[in-house]
């Protein structure tokens, strides 16, 4: 069920800083996300390839659609001919991959690095080091990468009560965002998106120069 009068509050506490809203509808069915749409909501996240393929299919064909999950290289090609933005970017062979499959329908699919910002364990996201040695070698190769745009950073905090630990983990992201927009984007205007806050912690991310924010349980309830 879609909680409405929260999508509408979200929306006025978003439009003085212009941040985007990135509706995460996994797991909800098509009819929550045309619920969202008909108020005016465009772009929504799916973690899962399959649900994404599916509610593609049967929903409005101007949806924005952002893949927000883990992705394996091998499922690439189900979403690339209508994906908006790849999030989860963690390794130069999944670029190769998405870039590849981009040519075959001749666009560009943006993306998004992701980095590693939390303290709890997991198997997903690059630190400073690996973003940057990624960075170098696709600036090397940039001529062989046509059909894939890096266009910024996203990070997930730990998921935690204690709001300067949170606040610093974003702090960091920002951090290297100037630091790779420096050091590889000074003359181009499309490294411009910082893709961290969650329904928990949005507000902080805001704060802290969040350009989008991906909100999931205050719009469609719990999963």
């Amino acid at each position: 069920m879609v909680n409405k009068e929260k999508y509408r509050a979200i929306i006025a506490e978003l439009n003085p800083t212009k941040t985007t809203l990135v509706a995460v509808s996994k797991l909800k069915p098509a009819e929550d996300v045309k619920a969202l749409y008909d108020l005016g909501q465009k772009d929504f996240g799916e973690n899962y390839v399959q649900e994404l393929v599916e509610k593609q299919a049967q929903l409005p064909s101007d949806i924005r659609w952002h893949f927000i999950g883990h992705l394996q290289s091998n499922k690439v090609k189900y979403i690339a001919p209508f994906v908006h933005l790849i999030h989860g970017v963690d390794s130069f062979g999944l670029l190769k991959e998405i870039n590849k499959q981009a040519a075959k329908h001749n666009k560009v699919i943006p993306c998004l690095l992701q980095i590693h910002i939390a303290e709890e364990e997991t198997k997903y996201g690059l630190d400073e080091k690996e973003a940057i040695e990624l960075m170098e070698m696709f600036t090397a190769q940039q001529t062989q990468l046509a059909n894939v745009r890096i266009d910024g950073l996203m990070g997930m905090a730990s998921f935690s009560e204690d709001e300067e630990k949170v606040r610093a983990e974003f702090r960091n992201l920002k951090a290297l965002f100037h630091i790779l927009k420096q050091s590889y984007f000074l003359a181009s205007d499309q490294f411009n998106t910082l893709s961290m806050g969650m329904s928990g912690d949005y507000n902080l991310a805001i704060e802290e120069g969040s350009t989008l924010v991906r909100i999931g349980s205050l719009l469609f309830g719990n999963r």
